[in-house]
């Protein structure tokens, strides 16, 4: 059944690019919940989700795409951030495919900057420059290496993908004030502009950012540090636009040898951030006569532009012991904090959302045990857990200490400029990217390429139209999809098609551009992609989220085990 248009007028009110004023943002109406209107459920919401950003309305979208219904709670009215519209801007190739998945990647391309080239400086020197289009890791996918947007662009889109699915009750102006865990539910206590109420939910999800009360409620332990490193943020609009690139200071000239970041988004405002001197003053550095006068000399006094935001930052780096307390799961920023080097914090809380929406499904739709959803604090923080050590170097590179860090810094530079081995000791910000899973649970660890994610490759149906990974997955939704390689004998096939009636798992056969189709469930991979986005195995099983659970070369009894495994039935 194709989804409905985006026809309710609550959710199309649209976004307003204003110049140097900065941007309106749409809003959404308060309705009146079932709790305050009489007509409470009698039973617990299968799942709760707690925040409107891009990690719970992703989760949101993710699991009204699957069938799944759920309430969503934010306490504010809008998307964005009242004040400072632009936060996350930079969306990489793992996230992009998910949105595609989720049905508003078209948008975010229409809307987005797509990047490949990035260039370092130190001083007035440049050391380095990449492009992304080089790099095989990022060559076979349908989506670029990453596109740069304004964050709230991004939770538009999916509160109007939301409401076009149905399935999520999106539930505005709702503030969550307390929470109860017991050992079949949690109650949540929520305050409305008409009143107060309570609502119980088998699973809620906490997605409300770094300064959850949810931290407290759960008595969750933690691991957290505060860093001194200060920042300006400023969105700028040029009447001369710089070339489409992103650039990075090590050592800014132009900014007290500080480091710098240009980056260019939607609406043809850049982003740029400046790093100020550790006792630096808030509020003087965000003034806009401060700022004007930055602009001048990185840019010359002829540079005519509209300051559309601008503000400080700083930020903490956290990591929670646990994902999961009870029938509470942390995701994103309430589960990690980083710094923003790399664009590891937004990106990974889309792949937390991606991670856990299937799993929920499979457990609420009773296709898999509730012991499924203990991967999801395995695999996710570990995740975290990397995530939040890569950016901590990122974040000494560019603030060392004095002594042994300064030295190393000042020689990475000096070699980088001369010796190409030396250019990956330069640490401005190690890009974000789909984490592998080394120790999960539900993992067959049989190839170097299960525990991945394989790109959103292009293939085509036997009739010769054109797909793509991603129509698969769309089309297997909470089930696991086991492609098998190449034409086999009938047996082998009545072998297969039985397993779709024994577990919950599709049967894709995945042929060349020779081989005649044996089975109705049949896709060609003419180039070979495909295959070698999945390490050239004979079988390989897939989750909803892209990731390789297990691969071999033929169907045995080993294959059952793995398969085993790979639904946590074993």
């Amino acid at each position: 059944m194709t989804a409905p248009a985006y026809q309710d007028p609550a959710y199309t009110n649209g976004y307003e690019f204003t110049g140097g004023t900065g941007y309106a943002l749409p809003t959404y109406p308060f309705k009146t919940p079932p709790e305050l209107a009489g007509a409470s459920p009698e039973k617990p919401y299968d799942v709760v989700i707690v925040g409107g950003g891009i990690t719970g309305l992703t989760l949101a979208c993710s699991l009204a795409q699957l069938g799944v219904s759920a309430v969503l709670l934010d306490e504010d009215n809008t998307v964005g951030v009242k004040g400072a519209s632009s936060r996350g801007i930079c969306y990489t190739q793992r996230s992009l495919e998910i949105f595609d998945k989720l049905g508003i990647y078209d948008r975010i391309k229409a809307k987005g900057v797509e990047w490949h080239v990035g260039r370092t400086f130190a001083g007035n020197d440049e050391i380095y420059n990449f492009n992304l289009r080089d790099r095989d890791d990022f060559k076979w996918s349908q989506q670029p290496a990453f596109i740069n947007i304004q964050q709230f662009y991004i939770e538009g889109y999916l509160v109007e993908r939301i409401a076009a699915l149905g399935h999520i009750d999106l539930r505005w102006q709702s503030r969550v004030t307390g929470c109860a865990q017991g050992a079949d539910q949690v109650t949540l206590d929520v305050e409305t502009p008409e009143g107060a109420y309570a609502l119980q939910a088998r699973h809620v999800i906490d997605a409300t950012g770094s300064n959850t009360p949810f931290h407290k409620w759960c008595a969750v332990p933690m691991t957290s540090i505060k860093r001194d490193d200060r920042w300006c943020i400023a969105d700028v609009r040029f009447k001369e636009q710089p070339p489409t690139e992103r650039h990075t200071w090590i050592e800014a000239p132009f900014n007290d040898n500080r480091a710098v970041w240009q980056h260019l988004m939607a609406d043809d405002v850049w982003r740029i951030d400046y790093q100020m001197a550790p006792d630096a003053d808030p509020a003087y550095v965000s003034r806009e006569d401060v700022l004007r006068e930055r602009l001048r000399r990185q840019f010359g006094t002829d540079a005519d532009c509209d300051i559309v935001w601008v503000g400080p930052y700083s930020y903490r780096s956290q990591l929670l012991d646990h994902l999961i307390v009870g029938r509470v799961f942390f995701m994103g920023d309430t589960a990690k904090v980083v710094s923003p080097f790399g664009a590891r914090g937004g990106n990974t809380g889309i792949a937390d959302a991606d991670n856990l929406a299937w799993k929920l499904a499979a457990v609420v739709k009773r296709h898999a045990p509730d012991g499924l959803l203990q991967s999801y604090n395995d695999e996710r923080h570990e995740a975290a857990t990397v995530n939040v050590a890569v950016t901590a170097r990122t974040t000494r590179y560019l603030r060392p200490a004095d002594g042994v860090e300064r030295l190393f810094r000042d020689a990475t530079i000096r070699l980088a400029k001369h010796y190409p081995f030396a250019r990956a000791l330069v640490n401005t910000g190690r890009m974000a990217e789909a984490n592998p899973y080394t120790r999960s649970p539900i993992c067959s660890y049989q190839s170097p390429q299960v525990g991945k994610s394989v790109q959103n490759v292009a293939i085509s149906w036997v009739d010769g139209t054109q797909a793509q990974l991603n129509d698969l997955l769309r089309w297997t939704a909470d089930h696991l999809l086991l492609l098998w390689f190449g034409p086999t004998n009938q047996a082998t096939l009545q072998k297969l098609k039985q397993l779709t009636e024994l577990a919950p798992v599709r049967v894709v056969q995945v042929l060349d551009r020779s081989q005649p189709a044996q089975a109705r469930e049949t896709v060609r991979d003419s180039h070979g992609h495909l295959a070698a986005a999945c390490g050239h195995p004979g079988w390989a099983l897939l989750r909803p989220d892209s990731y390789m659970s297990a691969s071999g070369t033929r169907l045995d009894a080993g294959f059952l085990k793995q398969l085993s495994t790979a639904l946590a039935l074993s």
